[in-house]
């Protein structure tokens, strides 16, 4: 069985032991990143991961990245590509829809052409580099039009240097004002004086729901241009200086001959053009890009640094720092220096006191499982204000957004992510935000939709809701019926905390309504007992249990996965699903033929580590009392699932949500519960990691031999024994200014640590 169910086991340390020497202490955290992980294809099951390599900030507006000419979903950059159509001025990192990627500016030589919106350069990775807040390619490096591209960013803006060939003339500079990964149905540009162009884009779609933002920009050159034209729907026009409608686009020109060099400053806003200067103004006063590169680097290795790793291989430093990068991306700044910014009222709005920023773009399902809670705990004052900002999103457009994207609803995804989101926060200790006025939109959400009890919009926030309260389940929608549940469980803890006790009765009750999909008589492979789609009239399906539909093990009813996949989707009420099944050996049965194969996609009766839902799993042992199978299978994930390479993550990284659960794999610590403040324990992978948490709080986490061994023996806590397998997260963020974590870590399984009923996560848990 040991071989059957463990095929890497031995294999673990050995890799480990075998890997490169030891790196140094990771004293430049942004020099180990690599930007490029993510921007290939992880495999068949994986895809595209979509993320981009571009000049950008921690939680910056703007994300000044090459756009290459197969348009990947998200990150616009697929790293197999050999053209770039220009450097988009926003991204998205890692979703599985087709979002940003606007405003495209390209650096020509020589004529522009009949079609200069579909004007491209070829490019190569041996001339290209990329680092937190800079990027650089040299264009068409095999001819002798070659054009040498840098950029760095600030939060609402970048700077580039662009060194055209001295023989080629006249250099141009093409904005692409209308394109975008999604149709455009508007844009404006306008050519001003001799060195700035200003316009406006409005958005498409985001995974083909409506939106409406529209993005402003103002671009300034450090000289003169010598011409300038505006195109449309039909040809170029020379010196036309303005343009709007579904397709524009404008040029300027400058003859390189004398000055081969160009340098560009160019800021958004998503109010208007004059705040795009003003944003401009504030960032970057000057044409210093080594400043602007310097403090982007400055600034990421400050934030990237309140997670310090030694010991290891240059190779795991790498994959962590990396992932910490992707995870600090999103949400994304919205607001502009002076306070201001769009709301989902589509009304300029200031941001009301206390509050410094306003956050877009929460990819709500991904990232309440592991983002959310590692935010609260490095950046507890910025993950404050992305609370507040879901406030402002509920307040102005009635309900809180599950997947917001700039300032609209979208309504991707089942369940009500906003909960958990909210809940999670609070429970890692965020406490800038107004957390009853949070509880109170929460519970309006979870009791009412548009149309019952004077409440307007059209907005839902949970769809099927009516028969969700008096089922206690949706009806032919299992996988809604869970999300709904663990929301009920984040809006109770919150209660709980907030000392409302009748609320959190209530939804405490309602979480339970997984047991409600549960069908206890359903068989698969010889166990009994899975979640199923059940039926508006209380029945489960009929038959053998599992049939393929369409080629999926019981998919209909779920949200990309099946049923073997989402039973597991339990994360408030382990225990009560582990008993559920038949005990401790039953479930670590279930999981040992479950985890045999690790990322197979929504088609198969395995672990698909490459999507949101299974994320919480392999840390399901604690709760059997078998840790050592989840600290052996989650250095399986590890290390055959992530890689410093292009393709070296499961799954769509989705605004961090992968990259987060790699931070916390590797930390040995993760948060299973949503909602629920505490942390269960896996092995580490680095023999020393130091958390300086966002509010003054060190967290020191010493585990000698974790590069070549992966199995916890002992673990004390601040000097004292600590024999459970979970970790309350007031020990991390209590009144002492430090915590401690010295694990011992060996060769083989300690089966004994963390497997007493009293030392398992569950109910005496916080």
């Amino acid at each position: 069985m040991m071989k059957q169910v463990f095929p890497m086991l031995a294999g673990v340390a050995m890799a480990m032991a075998c890997a490169s020497v030891a790196a140094a202490p990771a004293t430049d955290p942004a020099g180990l990143v690599d930007p490029f992980v993510g921007t290939g294809n992880g495999g068949a099951v994986t895809g595209h991961v979509n993320t981009f390599p571009g000049a950008t900030l921690p939680f910056g507006m703007l994300s000044w990245s090459p756009t290459t000419s197969s348009r990947t979903a998200g990150g616009d950059y697929y790293y197999k590509d050999a053209k770039i159509l220009g450097f988009s001025l926003t991204h998205i990192s890692g979703p599985g829809c087709s979002a940003a990627g606007e405003i495209p500016v390209l650096p020509t030589v020589g004529d522009i052409g009949a079609q200069p919106a579909k004007a491209a350069a070829a490019f190569d990775h041996t001339h290209e580099k990329a680092s937190p807040g800079t990027y650089a390619v040299t264009l068409d490096p095999a001819s002798s039009a070659a054009v040498q591209v840098k950029l760095a960013a600030t939060t609402r803006s970048g700077i580039g240097v662009f060194r055209f060939p001295a023989h080629a003339g006249q250099a141009n500079f093409l904005f692409k004002v209308s394109d975008a990964q999604t149709t455009s149905p508007t844009s404006s540009v306008r050519v001003v004086g001799n060195d700035e162009v200003v316009g406006s884009e409005t958005s498409g779609r985001f995974c083909g729901t409506a939106s409406t933002a529209t993005l402003y920009f103002v671009a300034r050159f450090n000289r003169p241009f010598a011409s300038f034209g505006t195109w449309g729907q039909g040809s170029p026009v020379k010196g036309r200086r303005a343009l709007a409608g579904a397709r524009t686009g404008a040029w300027v020109s400058f003859d390189a001959s004398a000055q081969p060099v160009v340098k560009l400053k160019i800021a958004i806003s998503y109010v208007s053009v004059d705040d795009a200067m003003a944003n401009l103004k504030a960032e970057d006063g000057g044409w210093s890009f080594k400043a602007v590169a310097d403090v982007a680097h400055a600034r990421w290795n400050r934030l990237l640094s309140r997670a310090e790793v030694t010991g290891g291989t240059r190779d795991a430093q790498v994959q962590f720092y990396t992932a910490l990068y992707h995870s600090l991306l999103h949400p994304n700044v919205f607001s502009d220096v002076n306070g201001k910014y769009i709301g989902f009222d589509d009304r300029v709005r200031q941001l009301p006191a206390g509050q410094k920023n306003q956050y877009a773009n929460f990819s709500g399902w991904d990232i309440y499982r592991s983002e959310i809670p590692l935010l609260a705990m490095l950046v507890p004052q910025r993950t404050g204000d992305m609370m507040s900002s879901l406030l402002n999103d509920a307040k102005q457009g009635g309900w809180l957004p599950k997947w917001g994207y700039d300032n609209d609803y979208t309504g991707v995804m089942n369940g009500d992510a906003a909960d958990p989101v909210i809940a999670e926060a609070y429970a890692f200790g965020v406490r800038n935000f107004d957390a009853k006025a949070a509880l109170a939109a929460m519970v309006k959400g979870a009791t009412r939709t548009p149309g019952t009890s004077g409440w307007s919009g059209t907005y839902v926030e949970r769809p099927n809701l009516p028969a969700y309260e008096h089922k206690g389940y949706v009806p032919g929608n299992p996988s809604e019926t869970l999300e709904y549940a663990t929301a009920d469980y984040a809006i109770a803890r919150l209660a709980q905390a907030l000392g409302d006790t009748a609320t959190y009765r209530k939804f405490l009750a309602r979480s339970d309504n997984w047991k409600n999909v549960f069908d206890r008589h359903a068989r698969f492979r010889g166990f009994a007992g899975y979640v199923e789609s059940r039926a508006a009239d209380g029945s489960f399906p009929a038959g053998p249990a599992f049939q393929v539909n369409h080629g999926a093990y019981g998919q209909s009813g779920f949200e990309e996965g099946n049923a073997i996949q989402y039973t597991w989707m339990v994360p408030q009420d382990l225990p009560g699903l582990i008993a559920a099944m038949g005990g401790d050996k039953t479930a670590t049965a279930r999981l040992d033929k479950y985890f045999q194969q690790l990322n197979v996609g929504p088609d198969k009766p395995y672990y698909w580590a490459g999507n949101e839902m299974c994320l919480d799993e392999p840390w399901i042992y604690n709760y059997t009392g078998q840790p050592w199978k989840t600290q052996a299978v989650v250095h399986r994930i590890i290390d055959t699932l992530y890689a410093d390479a292009p393709g070296g993550e499961p799954g769509n990284d989705d605004l961090g949500a992968m990259s987060s659960w790699l931070v916390f794999a590797d930390l040995g610590l993760y948060p299973e519960t949503p909602g629920a403040p505490l942390l269960v324990v896996g092995a580490p992978v680095f023999p020393h990691a130091t958390l300086h948490l966002g509010d003054g709080h060190t967290v020191t986490i010493t585990a000698p031999h974790a590069s070549m061994h992966g199995f916890v023996q002992s673990l004390q806590l601040d000097g004292r024994r600590w024999d459970k397998s979970w970790l309350p997260v007031s020990r991390l963020l209590g009144q002492a200014s430090s915590t401690r974590l010295d694990f011992v870590i060996g060769s083989q399984p300690n089966k004994a640590w963390g497997a007493a009923p009293a030392d398992r996560p569950g109910a005496a848990s916080p």
